[in-house]
């Protein structure tokens, strides 16, 4: 068995590395909090934009006129 003091410096030891991975676990938290916050606000932004263009381009079913194909080289 590991004496007392042996013992009491390998708990301090993990007490000191559980502490630095609450802060990691902590800070990636509050970055992924924040990406999460970007990526809604872009698919909005994007979904707004595919609305614009869907409303600025012509409708093409309902155009009466066939335009003639290319002429071949």
């Amino acid at each position: 068995m590991k004496p007392s003091n042996e013992l009491t410096q390998a708990i301090e030891m993990l007490e000191t590395r559980n502490a630095f991975q609450d802060d990691a676990i902590e800070q990636l938290n509050r970055e992924l909090t924040i990406h999460q916050g970007q990526i809604a606000e872009l698919k909005q932004q994007l979904a707004l934009l595919a609305n614009r263009i869907k409303e600025n381009t012509p409708d093409q079913q309902g155009k009466d006129e066939v335009e003639p194909p290319p002429p071949h080289y």
